[in-house]
């Protein structure tokens, strides 16, 4: 068992505090030194009973052993006190010579080893929760590094299979895809490894993922980016909204040659980023590649720890017509 500096200042505070409350007599303006000695013999049993029984027996769940154990110090005290302080305190007096009863004299000690215990009780549970806390902050980021490490595989797989197409075709276009990933990576690795960055840098990076998959359409379709109403002072998860962007380009690509429609919008209301995506495709062959995909379940899952109850995601699905909104309240640099 390990007691810590800040415990053991705690213990000496609330020690000093009860001292002071019970020894003090309010008729005569002064500490009564008798009751300093009953002090030390209560605190004394406290500490045993805290540092020994506590860990030893009530917090394994030894309930019998910890109230037997109690029981046995209480005896002891009360002993020590009917048979050696009191005749020594109260020489020649009624006090010194009589015994009240068990009842009376569990009054007199029991207040006071209650509230000393209770001290040691309620750090103990605070020293947990602070525990439970850290080792729930613990798996939190470790899922985090998880979902995060599977994007950067996860873009590859499917845009290194597009570049595979253009390279087989002899593409003048491949060049400019290779340029254009080799920036999104560099910002996948490098400057996206916090847990938050600036919200200006990812939607900067958001329209360059975009330029990148407006290469995979070229003259198959129309492809809309906006950004209104956008104020820069706030910082949000990076590659969280890429995915919607990424599985929008995928459906509406999945089912269909030509006629493609995308529309990307992302704006500011006070400090709510709203951002939807729409776009059309075809049912025969898409619907696994949004419903089913890694990266919608990858995002879900973040979406839920980084934005617990600040965030709204909704899908929906009109015949030929698949719309993504995410609000999200973000906090400012």
């Amino acid at each position: 068992m390990t007691v810590t500096k800040k415990e053991i200042l705690f213990q000496l505070l609330l020690h000093i505090v009860v001292l002071v409350f019970f020894t003090y007599s309010w008729s005569d303006q002064a500490i009564r030194p008798d009751r300093v000695w009953f002090f030390l013999m209560y605190a004394i049993a406290t500490v045993i009973i805290s540092y020994v029984l506590m860990p030893n027996y009530l917090y394994k769940k030894k309930y019998l052993h910890f109230f037997l154990g109690v029981i046995v110090f209480l005896v002891i005290l009360i002993v020590i006190e009917e048979k050696i302080l009191e005749p020594w305190l109260y020489p020649d007096t009624k006090r010194a010579n009589t015994f009240p009863g068990v009842f009376l004299s569990l009054f007199g000690v029991l207040p006071i080893m209650t509230i000393l215990a209770s001290g040691k009780f309620a750090w103990d549970a605070l020293q947990k929760e602070e525990r439970i806390n850290q080792l729930q902050s613990a798996v939190q980021e470790s899922e985090l590094q998880f979902l995060r490490s599977q994007i950067n595989p996860h873009f590859l797989f499917n845009n290194l299979n597009n570049l595979y197409s253009y390279a087989l075709e002899g593409s003048t276009k491949t060049p400019e895809i290779i340029l254009e990933m080799s920036g999104v990576l560099r910002y996948m690795l490098y400057e996206s490894k916090e847990q938050y960055v600036p919200l200006g840098k990812e939607i900067e990076q958001l329209e360059n993922f975009i330029k990148l998959y407006k290469l995979q359409i070229e003259e198959r379709g129309e492809v809309q980016f906006k950004v209104t109403d956008m104020s820069y002072d706030f910082k949000i998860a990076p590659l969280i909204l890429v995915v919607f962007v990424e599985n929008a380009f995928k459906h509406s690509q999945a089912g269909q040659s030509k006629d493609i429609k995308i529309e990307i919008d992302v704006w500011m209301k006070a400090n709510k980023l709203h951002f939807s995506v729409r776009n059309n495709f075809e049912k025969a062959t898409a619907e696994d590649t949004v419903a089913k995909g890694i990266g919608l379940v990858n995002v879900k899952k973040r979406l839920q720890l980084l934005y617990p109850d600040k965030h709204d995601l909704k899908i929906e699905e009109h015949q030929s017509e698949y719309f993504v909104e995410v609000i999200m309240e973000l906090q400012q640099l």
